[in-house]
C-alpha cells in the first residue's frame, strides 16, 4: 500500500500486552509512579472536558494501580477547583453517591479477569444505579480486557479514559457495549505488534482497481449460487453488490424456476438456471471463468441443497464465500483453495453445536474454535465484526458498521463484496475484513439510516472504495 495513505489498521490490547508495554519504559517499575500520575492526569482532563458543568466528582479506587490513577485524578480535580472525594473500593455497597455529579470508576484495571467479588458486585451495581455521568478509568471495571468478556457486574460508562490504546475488551461485545465513548490518551509509551487490530476507514485502499490491461474477466469473475424460489432477493443483492465492489464479471447461477424472476431483480449479471439433478454439472461449467464463488444466499436447506453445497465445496477450486443458507449443517470440507465463512451468532452457535448466548458472550473464542475447526476465514458478524483465520493469533476488528445494518439483506450484500475482493486476489482474511469496512463505509453513506434496507447499500459501495 502507498507510503502516503493512512494505516489500515490500529492496534488493540490485551492486559499481557499492556503489561509488557509498560516493562518496556525507561526505569520501570521505579517510574510507576510517573506513569500513574500521566494516567491520572487525562482522566482528570478527559472528565472535565467531557462535563465541563460538573462540580462535585466521587472516584471510587481500587487497591491496585488503576485505584492509583483514580487518586492522582480526584486530586488533580481538586486543583482544578472541583470537589472530588476519594471513596475506598472497601466501602462497597454502602458508599454513597447521592449528589455527585460524576462518578468515576477506577475498582478495576487491565488485569482484573472472571466475576467481582459479591461486595466489589455491590459496589458496581450502585455506580450503575447513580443517577451521576460515569467515566472509566482504563476500562469499565467488570470487562475483560483482552476479550470483552463480562461474567459478572460490569460498569456501564458514558465516557472510557483508557490509556496508550484502547483494549480489545473496548472493541469486542459485550465489554464494547458498557464503555460509552472512548478517549485513547498517550502516557509516553511505545507501540508494539498486537494480536489484534482494528481495522480503519483506510483499508478498502488496498483493493485492487481495474488496471489497462484488465478484462472483464481478470477485474474479477464472480459466480453466485443461490435463489431458491422465494428468496431469489438474497442472490441478487449478493451478485449486485459483487459487480458494485468492482467485479468485472458476474453469474448468478440459481434453480430454473427462479431464472423469471431473477431476470426482473438483475440486469447486469449473466444467469443461467439448474435443477437438482443437473446442478454441479451446470455450475461447475460456469465455474470455468470464475475467480471465486459465492455460496448459500437463498439456497434453500433441503438435504439436496446440503449435499450440493459440500459437493461444490470439494469440487470448484475457487475462493469460496460460504453464508447462509449454505452454512445450515456445514461440516469442515478440505479445500486447497481458500474459504470464507460469514456467519451471525446464530448460525455459528449451530456450527460449533451450542447456543447464540454463548456465542454472543464469548466472540473472539467463538470466531476462533470455528477458524480452527473450519480451516477457513471466519467473519463473525455483528457491531463488532471479527475476522480469524486458522492457524493465526491475529485477530481483525471491524467496528465501524451503524446499528442500520442490522435488517434483512445487509449480510448478502456484504456476501457479495467479499466475493468480490477473493475474486481480484486478495488475501482471504484481508479481503473479508476489508469487505467489512466497505460494508459499513456504505452504510453510513446512505443519507438516512432509520428506515435503511439492503438495497440502498449497492448506490453506495463504490463510494465508499473510493472516498
Amino acid at each position: 500500500m502507498a507510503s502516503e495513505l493512512a494505516s489500515p489498521f490500529e492496534p488493540l490490547y490485551t492486559a499481557a500486552e499492556m503489561r509488557a508495554a509498560e516493562e518496556r519504559y525507561p526505569g520501570y517499575p521505579d517510574t510507576i509512579p510517573e506513569l500513574m500520575e500521566r494516567a491520572g492526569a487525562a482522566v482528570a482532563r478527559e472528565a472535565m472536558l467531557a462535563f465541563p458543568a460538573a462540580c462535585r466528582f466521587a472516584c471510587i479506587c481500587g487497591g491496585g494501580s488503576n485505584g492509583g490513577d483514580g487518586r492522582v485524578a480526584a486530586r488533580l480535580l481538586r486543583d482544578a477547583g472541583r470537589e472530588a472525594d476519594e471513596i475506598d473500593a472497601s466501602a462497597g455497597a454502602a458508599a454513597d453517591l447521592d449528589g455527585y455529579d460524576v462518578v468515576v470508576d477506577a475498582l478495576f484495571g487491565t488485569g482484573f479477569r472472571g466475576e467481582p467479588r459479591p461486595e466489589a458486585a455491590a459496589l458496581i451495581e450502585r455506580m450503575n444505579a447513580a443517577p451521576s455521568a460515569v467515566v472509566a478509568v482504563d476500562l469499565p471495571s467488570g470487562v475483560d480486557a483482552s476479550t470483552g468478556e463480562i461474567a459478572g457486574a460490569a460498569v456501564e460508562a458514558d465516557l472510557t479514559v483508557t490509556f496508550h490504546a484502547p483494549k480489545v475488551g473496548l472493541a469486542v461485545a459485550p465489554g464494547r457495549f458498557h464503555a460509552g465513548r472512548v478517549v485513547a490518551a498517550d502516557i509516553g509509551l511505545e507501540h508494539a505488534p498486537t494480536a489484534h487490530v482494528r481495522a480503519t476507514p483506510a483499508l478498502p485502499a488496498e483493493v485492487p482497481r481495474r488496471s489497462p490491461r484488465d478484462t472483464k474477466y481478470t477485474a474479477g469473475s464472480v459466480l453466485v449460487v443461490g435463489g431458491h424460489a422465494g428468496m431469489t432477493g438474497a442472490a441478487a443483492l449478493a451478485a449486485l453488490a459483487a459487480l458494485r465492489a468492482d467485479a468485472g464479471y458476474v453469474t448468478l447461477a440459481v434453480p430454473a424456476e427462479s431464472l423469471p424472476v431473477i431476470e426482473t431483480l438483475a440486469l447486469e449479471p449473466v444467469k443461467i438456471g439448474w435443477t437438482d439433478a443437473s446442478a454441479m454439472e451446470t455450475i461447475a461449467a460456469a465455474a470455468e471463468r470464475a475467480s471465486a464463488l459465492a455460496l448459500g444466499p437463498g439456497l434453500g436447506r433441503s438435504d439436496e441443497r446440503r449435499a450440493l453445497v459440500r459437493e461444490l465445496l470439494s469440487g470448484i477450486d475457487l475462493p469460496a464465500v460460504v453464508d447462509a443458507d449454505a452454512l445450515f449443517g456445514l461440516e469442515p470440507v478440505e479445500r486447497g483453495a481458500a474459504t470464507v465463512l460469514t456467519p451471525h451468532a446464530g448460525e455459528l452457535a449451530r456450527l460449533l453445536g451450542t447456543d447464540s448466548g454463548w456465542v454472543n458472550a464469548h466472540r473472539l473464542e467463538a470466531a476462533r474454535a470455528a477458524a480452527e475447526r473450519f480451516g477457513a476465514v471466519v467473519l463473525l458478524k455483528g457491531a463488532d465484526t471479527i475476522v480469524a483465520a486458522p492457524g493465526e493469533k491475529w485477530v481483525i476488528v471491524c467496528d465501524l458498521g451503524p446499528p442500520a445494518l442490522a435488517t434483512a439483506g445487509t449480510g448478502d450484500v456484504l456476501t457479495g463484496i467479499t466475493a468480490a475482493f477473493l475474486a481480484k486476489g486478495m488475501q482471504p482474511q484481508r479481503a473479508a475484513a476489508a469487505a467489512a469496512v466497505a460494508h459499513a463505509r456504505a452504510a453510513l453513506a446512505v443519507p438516512h439510516q432509520a428506515g435503511l434496507v439492503a438495497g440502498d447499500l449497492l448506490a453506495t459501495i463504490p463510494a465508499a472504495l473510493e472516498s
